[in-house]
């Protein structure tokens, strides 16, 4: 699809309402069938999971306003939180629920081979990445200022929120060589979008107040050939979200009620919360979904299923209350059977590939263990003897607050090994456990945690013999997590 031809918008982020086409609401058959290609992209072959617990959001400096602006958007004031608004980075739900979930691995630097635009998006990044924030906050504030409208599909404190549109645009810049993997990424976030009310209409005002942000900030290289390359680039992606939410509601809706049934507390701040939605909610052992409280409206955090699908339809999920956690703290102090919440689509991509045979060596820390107990019952429920093995980390002994549950699976199923590993006893953090034992070659690596543990655990995992196409988690960057379990 062809952007249209556009003229300088000039540093001040004016610019009218025909620089970008509006865009269709009529579906596209799936992007192996009907590739989108803008100019300059090149097709290339595609490129080769989180704790319940929710991340506190780094402070970032306050917006500078544009100076033609008379309504500039006021900087969120101390102790508020940021929660993914419509048009955030998120990646996994592929990239749907924030526009940061599943983020695609970093593709290397451009080579000779790169397209014009890709080099001139990339170079346009790179020129405005050490003044992200700033671009980043004249960016809302010209959305907010041109577009109010717009603004109540966005959190109150919007901190968290200039973070995310960075990584959102930095993923794209990396990838838009990559036609497979970008429209993938871009297909999760338009499916996720939905949940905060984003319309077909709102993507060319994004458009244009960000283009108004690029140029006015990266004015030293900014010329009307990088400023067509973006036109290109954002009309095309913003094509594949738009037609991607278009599919997605023929056949789902944008958000499902669920009411709380139960709601156990495990120890002082870990609750389990099993949860009835008020429609079928079909997922996969392994996956998560994000959620929202009706104490904390459009403040959306990301959990993990803690069982493989039911019978019964009702859904667990494992919640650990961190300090000056909105969500989570809701969910363990303050929830209880009876209330309502929202969940948003499930997405990840930490599930089992029952087409093949590999054992499944799984590394849980936390509250991470939520997902790696789901996908013990999967295997379970389908029959299979491949064998599992499950290393549960925690701190003390009192956070092996799920011990029980899985010492039970492994009465009853030969197949499956659970080992507790508790830092203070040992001595040993959860990836380094591992070594003692084996052979791996022969597993597939499942990884849920910190941070912190996951990446040291996709280094241990590949230091035992497992390759890096077979350790599956979902992207650092999009854990919802603090410190370390």
């Amino acid at each position: 699809m062809d952007a249209p031809t556009t003229t300088s918008a000039g540093n001040d982020g004016a610019g009218g309402s025909s620089w970008f086409t509006s865009p269709s609401n009529t579906p596209v058959e799936p992007a192996a069938e009907h590739p989108v290609v803008a100019p300059g992209w090149q097709q290339e072959a595609p490129q080769g999971h989180r704790s319940a617990s929710e991340e506190v959001p780094e402070r970032i400096p306050p917006a500078e306003e544009p100076a033609r602006l008379q309504n500039p958007v006021q900087a969120p004031s101390a102790g508020q939180h940021a929660a993914p608004g419509p048009f955030a980075p998120m990646a996994g739900q592929p990239v749907p629920p924030t526009l940061q979930q599943n983020v695609p691995p970093r593709s290397a630097q451009p080579g000779p081979e790169a397209s014009p635009d890709a080099i001139r998006i990339r170079g346009t990044m790179a020129e405005v990445g050490p003044i992200a924030d700033k671009v980043t906050s004249y960016f809302y504030a010209l959305l907010f200022v041109r577009h109010p409208e717009l603004r109540p599909l966005f959190p109150a404190a919007m901190d968290t929120q200039r973070d995310r549109l960075l990584k959102a645009l930095l993923t794209a810049a990396e990838h838009i060589d990559n036609t497979p993997v970008l429209v993938e990424y871009l297909q999760n976030l338009g499916r996720g979008h939905r949940k905060y009310g984003t319309r077909a209409e709102h993507y060319p005002a994004v458009g244009e107040c960000l283009i108004g942000a690029l140029s006015k900030y990266a004015s030293a290289i900014w010329d009307p050939e990088t400023e067509a390359a973006w036109v290109r680039a954002y009309t095309t992606m913003s094509q594949v979200m738009i037609d991607a939410a278009s599919a997605d509601e023929l056949r789902a809706p944008a958000w499902w009620h669920a009411q709380i049934v139960a709601h156990d507390l495990r120890t002082a701040d870990v609750a389990v919360l099993t949860v009835r939605p008020d429609q079928p909610y079909p997922f996969l052992a392994g996956q998560y979904a994000s959620m929202e409280t009706p104490w904390w409206p459009r403040v959306w955090r990301h959990y993990s299923f803690a069982s493989a699908p039911r019978s019964d339809g009702l859904l667990t999920f494992h919640v650990k209350a961190v300090p000056a956690g909105w969500v989570s703290n809701a969910l363990v102090h303050r929830a209880r059977p009876g209330d309502v919440i929202r969940l948003g689509p499930p997405v990840g991509s930490m599930t089992v590939d029952h087409t093949k045979d590999y054992g499944l060596l799984c590394l849980g820390g936390g509250t991470g263990i939520a997902p790696i107990k789901a996908l013990v019952e999967d295997i379970a429920e389908r029959g299979a003897r491949r064998p599992v093995e499950v290393f549960y980390g925690a701190r003390t002994d009192h956070d092996l607050y799920d011990i029980d549950t899985l010492l039970r699976l492994q009465q009853g199923h030969p197949w499956l090994s659970v080992r507790a590993v508790v830092d203070q006893q040992v001595h040993l953090q959860l990836p380094d456990a591992i070594r003692p034992y084996g052979p791996w070659a022969g597993y597939d690596g499942y990884l849920s945690g910190p941070p912190g543990m996951i990446r040291n655990g996709v280094h241990a995992l590949r230091d035992v013999g497992i390759p890096a196409h077979r350790i599956r988690h979902d992207s650092v960057e999009e854990l919802v997590v603090v410190g370390d379990y």
